[in-house]
């Protein structure tokens, strides 16, 4: 695998991209939108088994999964020292020595996530580094403060340097069957963030329907989201195969419809390596290779960076260590 690659394509997705202008919304489209919840579920249950990678080839898609992460952290009592070690773990993310034996430089997440106030602290922190700071907006994680001040803490969130801003849309506009009043809302959010990159979360698991996830991805793609993401992480349930595979199959139409590339985040949930193994190998089969690099694809996650560190270790040494030898911060 050449990390130099992927350590350059560790950007921001309208770098190397032509960026989503969005399109008219077109209810038609919507509306004819369907999801098959046993055809997606039987799919996505035989995944796990029909894709697995061993030896130095899971070695390979495990670096490629951290080169993916927006390393995250969103906790009432986060510090500017707790974002300054998790900064830090965005620059080194795996120990030098395990590296060094992999024969990999310049290893990097995608982005490191974080709440408004923690912007500063994570700027200086990454500064020189390339790695994007994003930063959760629109009143997150419910999404239910005025319109106006929605609005104004994008500004600001880009006014501070987030690079990258994760906006969470209105549930109630989808439960409604309100497209119109979504279409508008992520058009206003898109206007707000100016060139900055936008990904849009759906709070899936909030959404009553597969086929609400299907319609609602559409009408967000429309709306001009860079990214359509899974989840805030704090509802009872986030990313999960079935949503994910309704997701990127919306992501598939809105390309060969419009030519534009989307990106896609599953994040919440996803805490062990072999999940990400199973996330890859799902858009690796339904999008391509090219959304296997970080400026199409992001995982949403901070406990999976310490199981793949771990799962690395063993790749290396044969043994599997304890926890803390790969603290995240």
């Amino acid at each position: 695998m050449d990390m130099t690659e992927t350590s350059h394509t560790a950007q921001l997705p309208q770098v190397s991209e032509p960026r989503n202008p969005g399109m008219a919304l077109d209810l038609d489209w919507v509306r004819a939108a369907q999801a098959n919840r046993s055809a997606i579920e039987r799919r996505a249950a035989t995944l796990p088994g029909r894709r697995s990678v061993k030896k130095d080839y899971q070695a390979a898609w495990l670096l490629k999964a951290i080169s993916c992460i927006d390393l995250t952290t969103l906790s009432g009592d986060d510090t500017a020292a707790r974002v300054r070690r998790l900064c830090a773990k965005a620059r080194q993310p795996v120990r030098p020595d395990l590296l060094q034996a992999l024969g990999i430089e310049g290893l990097r997440v995608g982005a490191v996530c974080v709440y408004h106030d923690m912007i500063a602290p994570a700027v200086a922190a990454l500064e020189g580094s390339g790695i994007p700071v994003a930063a959760v907006s629109t009143g997150f994680p419910a999404g239910l403060s005025p319109f106006p001040l929605r609005v104004a803490e994008i500004g600001e969130s880009v006014k501070a340097g987030a690079g990258e801003i994760d906006i969470v849309i209105s549930r109630r506009h989808v439960l409604e069957g309100n497209w119109q009043a979504l279409y508008d809302e992520m058009r206003s959010f898109r206007a707000a963030c100016g060139t900055t990159h936008i990904k849009a979360i759906l709070a899936t698991g909030e959404l009553g329907t597969l086929r609400n996830v299907a319609r609602a991805s559409l009408v967000c793609m429309m709306g001009g989201a860079d990214f359509i993401k899974t989840s805030t992480g704090k509802e009872a349930v986030n990313a999960t195969l079935p949503v994910s595979l309704v997701m990127i199959r919306a992501i598939r139409d809105y390309h060969e419809r419009s030519g534009y590339r989307i990106g896609y985040k599953p994040a919440g949930g996803i805490s062990k390596a072999k999940d990400a193994l199973t996330y890859l190998a799902l858009i690796k089969e339904e999008l391509g290779d090219r959304w296997l690099q970080p400026d199409l694809f992001r995982f949403g996650a901070s406990s999976l960076l310490g199981d793949i560190e771990r799962q690395l270790e063993h790749h290396v040494t044969g043994a599997y260590s304890v926890a803390y030898r790969h603290a995240i911060g």
